[in-house]
């Protein structure tokens, strides 16, 4: 399993900053949330309907999974975890 060697949640500028062994990856809080992975998510996009993201949405939290992190993001959403190889993708 490909996982980052080091973790940095940017709150001021937005960005989650992943340290692979190969390469950086910042990727925008509002990029994040608009990727979210849990179920509900999924199938709202599935079935066409957009979410508009503000782009002043913040990660407040990243607990680590074991597989991936959950993310808690300022609007309050709270039930995607991001598998590493889906952060992989965003980066």
């Amino acid at each position: 399993m490909n996982v980052p060697v080091a973790i940095r949640n940017q709150r001021g500028p937005g960005l989650l900053a992943l340290q692979w062994a190969d390469a950086e990856a910042l990727i925008s809080h509002a990029r994040l949330r608009g990727a979210c992975p849990c179920s509900q998510c999924r199938a709202a996009r599935l079935q066409g309907r957009v979410s508009l993201v503000s782009e002043d949405v913040r990660v407040e939290q990243v607990v680590a999974q074991g597989y991936g992190v959950q993310l808690v993001f300022s609007d309050g959403h709270e039930r995607g975890i991001y598998p590493w190889t889906h952060l992989r993708d965003l980066g």
